[in-house]
């Protein structure tokens, strides 16, 4: 990969966690009574929404080409260590995971009780999404030092990890409760965003170093 691609490769892990942001508020602005507080990101493309068309060609499949480039800037950033490389695929698997969630929307309310084969579909794409970099970030806490040469990036994986698995019980309080899933799920994936958006600005900055 050339320099000027992998530079490229590596800012689309800048632009993602950007793009998530604004892409969700539009989306948003498009969908009368939208409540960001209450209401799952995941409702903007649900069937029979108003913005059941719009939202994945805004988000899902944007942001999935986004993070399978980044997930490539990982991989051959450090092409001599496994677990990097491993962390790389998991984030390009996050971004083909973000597809699968576009392409099969889950129903009017994403209701739980009866879901349709399509919403259990786009469940289990949720999941993925979730854990891929999930185990991504929490890789770094163990090879940072090794492969970056400083330590503080792996305990800000760390952290991050920490958030993203402490909140999974709020949003299931949320879900009985009707109140405040929307805010929970944001500061869940919102850590994880995060995470993403510093360890580009990170192999950015190694990348014109280097």
């Amino acid at each position: 990969m050339g320099k000027n691609l992998s530079w490229w490769f590596c800012f689309s892990g800048v632009v993602a966690p950007i793009w998530l942001l604004l892409g969700v508020t539009v989306a948003g602005s498009f969908y009368p009574e939208y409540s960001h507080f209450n209401q799952a990101m995941s409702e903007l493309g649900a069937k029979g929404s108003p913005t059941h068309t719009l939202s994945p060609l805004l988000n899902n499949y944007p942001l999935g080409v986004l993070f399978i480039l980044f997930g490539l800037a990982v991989i051959k950033t450090f092409p001599t260590s496994k677990l990097a490389i491993f962390s790389g695929v998991l984030i390009a698997i996050h971004g083909l995971a973000s597809f699968s969630a576009g392409f099969f929307s889950c129903d009017i309310a994403c209701d739980l009780e009866a879901p349709s084969a399509e919403q259990n579909i786009h469940n289990i794409s949720g999941l993925v999404l979730f854990f891929s970099l999930f185990i991504s970030s929490l890789i770094w806490f163990f090879i940072s030092k090794r492969c970056l040469g400083f330590k503080w990036f792996g305990w800000f994986s760390l952290v991050c990890s920490v958030i993203a698995i402490a909140l999974l019980p709020f949003m299931a309080g949320a879900v009985e409760s009707g109140v405040g899933f929307g805010l929970y799920q944001r500061l869940n994936y919102g850590s994880q965003a995060l995470w993403v958006f510093v360890f580009a600005m990170v192999l950015l900055r190694r990348n014109v170093h280097s």
